[in-house]
């Protein structure tokens, strides 16, 4: 059985799948008793971490939905012996779960009888945990008093006790005023320490700057039938997702079994861009990895790239591929399964002849998958239409500005909207993109996207996208198609980070120190399984 997988919706999307597990027999009643719980359980166990388990529990409920999630969750947290109270606006959500609250004689105050936010002010000061049930999904206007004031009070609140850790502050869904969408924000919109998003992680927050307020993010299953979301075209990666998707490695392999790679890369200013994308490539267990580049650089990357091999390339000038190694390259290719190209290549006339020479004007590369990264797409990018000169197994690796280059729109503009400016642009171009950046996009031909989980500054530093360029191309010469190679390059790569972050903070990370632990990660995606796949 396959591992489960985890979807990324739009608030639209989530409405949707409630009102059909309505349809269905599954009532709003009985999702929001699943979402409370498992809110009360992630608090449980977060306050269960503290040397001296403290509890004292503060939940603001909003007039809706969210306002009901918290309810339940007040009860069962009172339930297992926490002390909790509850605060509000005017509005009390009404139903059941208010009845189960009151008979319980939980302290409910409301901002209509706490005049100068006295009482508000007390609470939170006293709280282990404040939960934000105010507003959910469906928030997509301005905060309105009294809600503001509420909000307002626990940012100065926090502030005072910044010293202090506590008291933490959980997130139901996702923080009061955080577009689910877009993820814009409210200026009084919380910073939270864990969000709990309800049945699916919503995209707003994986959007800046909305995703600098959601903390440790962590999903809670409120029963929501997989024959529902297993349609949705948009996948949150996870371990499971890249197990199942890594090609198999049997024990009676040989080099051949896992790939063979030609990288072209590397330029007189950019020697080291080239070794980065071998050695990513190598490290995620590419059988044979060949480094093209130019023939005066051979000396220098053959002392630094002992496993891979070589061939040098014809020069225009000392460390510049000129246009006649296009023909070498062409009676190469039959020999590899797939190709990167552009990493740290430089932009001089005569490479640039070369790349047209050897991708947009010759058949050659129609037979032999592709990762186009760095000065590969910005030398291509000055063909009109260049998309439609490439084959379809074809994977482009933008950063924001190659994107912008790419596509001739601000970078503002695809920054606003990453996703559906990934998703629209693969199907347009019949490609697979990797837009780069805080929480990766994948996005597919066919309309798919994958989206990382990872968003670490450490890794916005030179040479990790040459590595990450190899981690890809290495996956696409063992046998992955362009998404999932894409997908799960992304995410060892990501993880890879993580690992290092661990190990040295996210100051002063550098692009070597992630190759040692590629494979270190894809270890731990493997586990057991390592010996049978």
């Amino acid at each position: 059985m396959g591992a489960a997988r985890v979807k990324i919706v739009t608030t639209e999307e989530m409405r949707l799948l409630e009102k059909r597990c309505a349809e269905g027999g599954l009532t709003w009643e009985v999702l929001m008793e699943k979402a409370g719980l498992g809110v009360a359980q992630v608090v449980k166990e977060l306050l269960s971490e503290a040397p001296i388990p403290p509890g004292r529990i503060l939940v603001l409920v909003g007039p809706g939905n969210n306002g009901g999630d918290g309810l339940v969750a007040a009860r069962h947290l009172h339930d297992r012996g926490f002390q909790v109270s509850l605060y509000g606006g005017n509005k009390k959500p009404k139903g059941r779960n208010l009845e189960l609250v009151m008979e319980r004689a939980l302290p409910f105050f409301s901002a209509s009888e706490d005049e100068g936010g006295v009482v508000l002010q007390r609470e939170i000061a006293s709280a282990d945990v404040v939960i934000d049930a105010l507003f959910g999904t469906g928030m997509s206007r301005p905060v309105e008093n009294p809600y503001r004031g509420i909000l307002e009070m626990l940012r100065r609140v926090k502030s005072r006790l910044r010293l202090d850790s506590r008291p933490l502050v959980v997130a139901v869904d996702m923080p009061s005023g955080l577009n689910g969408d877009t993820g814009e924000v409210d200026d009084v919109a919380p910073y939270a320490d864990v969000t709990v998003t309800l049945g699916c992680p919503k995209f707003g927050l994986f959007a800046f700057p909305g995703a600098d307020r959601v903390g440790r993010l962590v999903t809670v299953d409120i029963g929501i039938p997989s024959s529902l979301t297993d349609p949705l075209s948009a996948d949150l990666l996870t371990d499971g997702w890249v197990r199942e998707a890594l090609p198999a490695r049997p024990k009676d392999a040989h080099k051949g079994t896992f790939g063979r790679l030609l990288v072209v890369a590397g330029s007189v200013s950019y020697v080291g861009a080239a070794c980065l994308a071998c050695s990513g490539a190598l490290r995620v267990g590419g059988g044979l990895v060949t480094l093209a580049a130019a023939r005066s650089l051979h000396p220098i990357v053959a002392a630094r790239l002992i496993e891979a091999t070589h061939l040098p390339l014809p020069e225009a000038e000392p460390g510049v591929i000129g246009a006649t190694a296009a023909e070498v390259l062409g009676k190469a290719l039959p020999e590899y399964e797939a190709l990167l190209l552009g990493c740290g290549l430089g932009q001089h006339p005569a490479t640039a002849e070369f790349v047209k020479l050897a991708l947009l004007e010759s058949h050659s590369n129609q037979r032999i998958p592709l990762v186009l990264d760095a000065d590969g797409l910005n030398l291509v990018s000055r063909t009109y239409e260049w998309w439609r000169k490439l084959a379809e197994k074809v994977i482009v690796t933008p950063h924001p500005g190659e994107m912008a280059r790419l596509t001739g729109m601000p970078v503002s503009e695809i920054q606003r909207n990453r996703v559906e400016t990934a998703r629209q642009k693969a199907q347009e171009w019949k490609k697979t993109i990797v837009l780069k950046g805080a929480y990766t996009v994948v996005a597919g031909a066919d309309g798919r996207v994958a989206l990382s989980p990872f968003a670490n500054p450490g890794l916005a530093s030179a040479g990790t996208g040459d590595v990450l360029a190899g981690c890809i191309a290495g996956l696409l010469a063992q046998g992955l198609a362009p998404f999932e190679a894409a997908a799960c390059g992304v995410y060892i790569h990501g993880k890879a980070g993580e690992k290092v972050r661990e190990e040295l903070g996210d100051m002063g990370m550098t692009a070597g120190d992630l190759t040692g632990q590629l494979p270190l990660a894809i270890k731990g995606l493997r586990g057991t399984d390592s010996g049978r796949r």
